[in-house]
């Protein structure tokens, strides 16, 4: 893997740790409170990552391009702040909901810069 699949894949495989680390906190201490952020932890953070990730390792052209760059960059930038502002957000910080928010959006910029990437490989099938 190279570029922008492997960036996306090392950041797959931090979220996964870091969910399954907090899986295991909740189950140990029987409060599940935290259920919302393991959720965006392993879907958003593992599974979306992933699947960016092998995107690019299959399609290596668009990988290589510096719009794909900019994707991780805000992908994973947002989604690191969408998760750890959405852990203190639930701990009762409701003063950080503003940053979850605005980091939510982030993650959708994330994605709709992924759509654009894509569109070549859609329009070409």
């Amino acid at each position: 893997m190279k570029g922008a699949a492997r960036t996306f894949f090392i950041l797959a495989l931090c979220y996964a740790v870091a969910g399954m680390c907090l899986g295991i906190y909740m189950a140990a201490s029987h409060d599940h409170g935290q259920m919302p952020t393991h959720a965006h932890i392993m879907v958003a953070g593992w599974l979306m990552s992933s699947v960016f990730a092998f995107f690019y390792h299959l399609f290596p052209e668009i990988g290589a391009r510096p719009l794909a760059r900019a994707h991780f960059w805000v992908q994973g930038v947002s989604g690191v702040v969408l998760v750890v502002s959405l852990f203190f957000l639930l701990q009762g910080n409701e003063a950080i909901e503003p940053v979850t928010a605005l980091a939510s959006v982030g993650f959708l910029v994330g994605m709709l810069i992924f759509v654009w990437n894509a569109m070549p490989v859609l329009k070409a099938a």
